[in-house]
């Protein structure tokens, strides 16, 4: 299992030019799973995506928050 993750102002998914799903300040996050993997690797990327220190604090200093800590958004997509 992979996981591409972008930080992001905004982003949306279009299929035929139509927005099926969008959302403000958040990750965007591509999965890749296999045949392979099982229910505990995507539980574990879940924690893991969930959990990544990716955004700054209140004072300004870098990587000290995760999306959970911020109540962010997360665009997910396979």
């Amino acid at each position: 299992m992979r996981a591409v993750i972008q930080r992001v102002t905004e982003a949306s998914v279009a299929v035929n030019g139509e927005v099926i799903s969008s959302i403000g300040k958040g990750l965007c996050v591509l999965i890749g799973i296999t045949h392979e993997d099982e229910a505990k690797d995507i539980d574990y990327m879940v924690r893991k995506v969930l959990n990544l220190r990716l955004f700054d604090d209140e004072t300004g200093k870098m990587w000290r928050k995760s999306a959970k800590d911020l109540d962010l958004e997360i665009l997910s997509g396979q």
